[in-house]
C-alpha cells in the first residue's frame, strides 16, 4: 500500500510539472512581445549582437540570447560560426572543433601540483597575466600500470556520469606512449575500446545509437634522443581521426557540431574490448592519418642551450617546451612542414602557454599537452 501510494504521488507530481511547463510556454507565446517579432528581424538583431561581441567576457551576451527560448537558440547557433571561420570560442561544443587556419589560437594552462589538476583557459588579451576564459579541466590519476588524465568541461567535477566527461589520456607503464580517448564516437565511426580499468558509472551514459565510452582518437610517443637526458625530447603524435590531407590547402578535418544526447534508460549493446596500439580505422583511411612531430630545436652557442622561437609566448627554459609540425610522411612540403600546429611552453612555475591552429581542436591540443607532464622513465 505504501509503495503504491508513493508511486501515485510521484506520477501526480510529474503530471503537475508537465502541465505547469505547458501553461508557462503557452503564456509566453501569448504575452511575450518577442514572440510576435518577425523571424527575419529577429535574425538581423541577433546577427548584430553576435558580430559586435568579439571577445569574452562580452560574448556572454551571445550566450544569454541563446538561452531565451528555442527559436532564439536556433538562430544564434545558425549565425555563430565555428572557431575555424571566426577564430572565436562561444559554446562548449567549440572545444571539440578545429581552431582557426590563419593564426594560432592563444591559450594558457595552469597546474595545481597539490591536487594534481590542470585547467585550460582562453587568452582574453595579449598579456600572459590575464585571467582568461575557462575551457577545460583535467585531473591526474596514478594507477599501478599506467596514468590517467581525466578531461572534463567542469573545473572541478570529473565524474563520467553527469555529462561533463569528454575524454581522457592514458599512458603506458614507462610513460613513453600515450593514447587519447574521446567520450563520444568520432565522426568516421571508429570502434569503441575499453582499456584495463573499468569505471562502473561510465556504463550509465549510453545512447540507443552508440555507447558513450572511450574511443581512440590519437596516439603519442616519446623517444630517447642521442644525447640522453641532456638533449630535447623527440615526440610524435598520430591523429587517427584527422586525415593527413587536412593540413594542405583546401583540406578538411572532421568538425563535431553537437554533443551526443545521453539517455540513462538505455543499456550498452556494443561489446567492449582492449585497445590496440594502432586503430584499424586509421589504417584503412585513404591517405593515412595526420602525423605531427616536434620541431627540432637548434643549439645556441652563447646561451649554451637548445632554443626554439616561440615569438615571446614562452619565457622559461624547460624540457616540456615543444612545437609540433606536420611530418614529411604526410606529404607536406615547404611551408607546410614549417607551420607550427601546436606549441607549448613554460612562463611561470605552474603556468604554461598552449597555442594551436587547424586541424587541432582545444580538446586534442589540451590532451597532447597533458602527456608532457607525466614522468618518462626512458626520456628524463
Amino acid at each position: 500500500m505504501r509503495w503504491n501510494y508513493g508511486s501515485a504521488r510521484c506520477r501526480s507530481r510529474r503530471h503537475s510539472s508537465a502541465v505547469a511547463a505547458e501553461e508557462a510556454e503557452a503564456e509566453l507565446k501569448r504575452g511575450s512581445c518577442w514572440a510576435d517579432m518577425p523571424i527575419e528581424l529577429l535574425r538581423e538583431v541577433l546577427m548584430k549582437v553576435e558580430e559586435s561581441e568579439e571577445r569574452w567576457p562580452s560574448r556572454r551576451s551571445v550566450v544569454a540570447c541563446a538561452g531565451v527560448c528555442r527559436s532564439w537558440r536556433e538562430i544564434v547557433k545558425e549565425v555563430t560560426h565555428t572557431p575555424e571561420a571566426s577564430g572565436r570560442i562561444t559554446f562548449p561544443i567549440a572545444v571539440k572543433q578545429p581552431g582557426p587556419r590563419d593564426h594560432l589560437m592563444q591559450c594558457f594552462l595552469k597546474r595545481c601540483s597539490s591536487s594534481q589538476t590542470f585547467r585550460l583557459y582562453l587568452n582574453l588579451t595579449q598579456a600572459l597575466t590575464d585571467e582568461g576564459k575557462f575551457l577545460l579541466a583535467a585531473r591526474k590519476y596514478r594507477r599501478t600500470t599506467c596514468t590517467d588524465y581525466i578531461i572534463s568541461l567542469h573545473p572541478s567535477d570529473m565524474s563520467k556520469a553527469n555529462g561533463n566527461y569528454i575524454g581522457k589520456v592514458r599512458s603506458n607503464f614507462l610513460g613513453s606512449k600515450f593514447t587519447i580517448y574521446d567520450a563520444s564516437p568520432p565522426l568516421r565511426g571508429d570502434k569503441m575500446v575499453k582499456s584495463h580499468h573499468t569505471y562502473p558509472d561510465a556504463l550509465k551514459s549510453i545512447n540507443s545509437r552508440f555507447a558513450v565510452g572511450n574511443y581512440e582518437v590519437a596516439h603519442i610517443s616519446y623517444e630517447l634522443n642521442g644525447l640522453g637526458n641532456r638533449g630535447p625530447r623527440k615526440m610524435q603524435c598520430v591523429l587517427d581521426t584527422i586525415p593527413a590531407s587536412s593540413i594542405r590547402p583546401g583540406g578538411v578535418a572532421p568538425t563535431q557540431t553537437h554533443f551526443p544526447v545521453v539517455s540513462d534508460d538505455s543499456f550498452p549493446t556494443i561489446p567492449f574490448f582492449r585497445s590496440k596500439s594502432t586503430s584499424k580505422a586509421s589504417e584503412s583511411r585513404p591517405g593515412g592519418s595526420l602525423v605531427l612531430k616536434n620541431k627540432a630545436p637548434r643549439w645556441h652557442e652563447q646561451l649554451q642551450c637548445w632554443c626554439l622561437n616561440f615569438h615571446g609566448r614562452v619565457t622559461v627554459a624547460s624540457v616540456k617546451n615543444f612545437q609540433l609540425v606536420a611530418s614529411p610522411e604526410n606529404g607536406a612540403v615547404g611551408a607546410e612542414c614549417e607551420k607550427v600546429v601546436l606549441q607549448f611552453g613554460k612562463v611561470a612555475k605552474d603556468v604554461f602557454t598552449m597555442d594551436f591552429r587547424y586541424p587541432l581542436s582545444p580538446f586534442l591540443a589540451f590532451a597532447i599537452s597533458l602527456s608532457n607532464f607525466d614522468s618518462k622513465l626512458t626520456c628524463d
